[in-house]
């Protein structure tokens, strides 16, 4: 993240990813971070405003992250 910050200058940061989240209309995922890999996405649905995943790794089962009510796509599927 420190990287990031000196190149990224628009953007906000966030250690907590819900927090990330909050309000969003649309989680672009471009990492295939472990971290992310066993998110809580029914808790994400909850507090995202517009519940769209876009999933840049295929990290997510499309069948499974639809099922909870997202509007999913996936990159390269």
């Amino acid at each position: 993240m420190n990287k990031a910050k000196l190149t990224l200058k628009k953007i906000q940061f966030c250690k907590d990813p819900y927090k990330v989240v909050e309000n969003a209309n649309c989680l672009a995922l471009l990492t295939e971070w472990e971290e992310f890999r066993d998110i809580d996405l029914k808790k994400i649905y909850a507090i995202m405003k517009t519940p769209i995943i876009v999933d840049g790794r295929n990290l997510f089962d499309r069948q499974e992250v639809e099922e909870i009510g997202f509007i999913y796509r996936g990159i390269g599927r």
